[in-house]
């Protein structure tokens, strides 16, 4: 278990909002009574930048942010199941490039739909409990990961349906996996965190011929050889908590618990030793009254900012990249006093979008200063 090194005080960043960009609501949709969990914008097909979906209850819904401030709903797609809540989305492609959402939640069957047709492409069966956060491979955008409260990770294909490896076992989580993500430019890493407090970063590099096969792959998917990946190359215990989301910032990871703030540490690996290793906590960004689990934040296209909502309705924007770290700003609506699931960042940082508990959208917009 990697340890924290003595001497080395994270710079932790001030909640005085520098006032660097003003945003402003420039709408709000009730989309139901039961919570969304989910809002994404497509990052994976730059056709479609503005287009954004969201995952709550039973249904998947594809919106378009247009100019200002209007938001158009595109397609909707309900679950068969009427008690399936999904709790995850994120847009992916097939190998044609046509754009999929892949979406999952309670059930833990995970669906491909396929947003052309607004007809379900393949499901896949093969976790054994609820589906926490689905994430889509940037540089191979048919594959995605898949995080489970039974313990797991998955690395599936989309175009094949194959499921090809299973990240869990002798080294693996020890209770739910919250979330996951790929490394944006070493396409062997992912990381993963949940309910033991633990953050582990796996290599596929050595099951990467599987990978490759499994694009090829002609009989049924069922057959395919899938392989456990047992031990991870790395495990942090950053956090004294739940850490519910975690996300790669180039070599670094950020990361959230329950402790109402955001954690950006280096993993510093051991060669010799898989597993072992130091952290340094680099920088916190104080986020008052994140303090429930299952709250998690985004980031624009190129990590300049990470948009997290907390309990309360409020939403706070940190510069990612500055040291100390800049408050970019605080974003409260008097109506908005529901707990904030996920925030969603447009390419740029533009817009700002959240998804709630009691069923509403809201879109915040920067204001172009004069």
């Amino acid at each position: 278990m990697a340890k924290i090194p003595l001497g080395c005080e994270p710079v932790v960043g001030s909640l005085t909002p520098s006032k660097k960009r003003e945003y402003r609501v420039t709408n709000r949709l009730q989309e139901g009574k039961r919570p969304i969990y989910a809002v994404v914008f497509n990052f994976i097909d730059s056709r479609y930048f503005n287009a954004f979906a969201t995952a709550g209850g039973n249904r998947v819904t594809v919106y378009q942010c247009l100019e200002g401030g209007v938001i158009a709903v595109l397609q909707s797609y309900i679950d068969e199941d009427k008690d399936e809540s999904f709790y995850t989305v994120s847009w992916a492609c097939n190998i044609d490039g046509t754009p999929f959402l892949v979406a999952g939640g309670l059930n833990g069957i995970i669906r491909v739909i396929d947003t052309g047709s607004e007809k379900i492409y393949k499901s896949f069966v093969g976790h054994g409990d609820s589906i926490n956060e689905i994430r889509t491979q940037p540089l191979k955008p048919s594959l995605v990961v898949s995080a489970s409260k039974d313990e797991s990770v998955r690395l599936w294909n989309i175009h094949t349906g194959i499921c090809i490896l299973i990240f869990a076992g002798a080294g693996g989580h020890r209770n739910e996996v919250l979330s996951v993500d790929f490394h944006p430019s070493d396409i062997y890493r992912i990381a993963s965190c949940g309910m033991d407090n633990t953050v582990k970063i796996w290599s596929m590099k050595e099951f990467w011929t599987y990978v490759e096969k499994s694009f090829t792959w002609t009989d049924l998917p069922s057959k395919f050889p899938t392989k456990y990946v047992q031990f991870p190359v790395f495990i942090a215990s950053v956090h004294t908590n739940y850490v519910d989301c975690n996300r790669w910032i180039g070599d670094f990871i950020l990361s959230k618990s329950v402790d109402n703030e955001l954690v950006l540490w280096e993993p510093k690996m051991k060669e010799q030793s898989p597993g072992e290793g130091t952290v340094d906590i680099l920088q916190k960004y104080p986020v008052p009254e994140c303090d429930i689990w299952f709250i998690k934040f985004s980031c624009d296209f190129h990590y300049k900012a990470a948009a997290v909502g907390n309990r309360e309705g409020k939403i706070y924007v940190w510069e990612v990249q500055s040291s100390p770290p800049v408050l970019v700003a605080r974003l409260s609506h008097v109506q908005s006093k529901s707990p904030i699931r996920l925030t969603a960042m447009s390419f740029d940082g533009s817009t700002i979008l959240c998804c709630c508990e009691d069923g509403t959208i809201w879109r915040w917009d920067v204001v172009a200063s004069s």
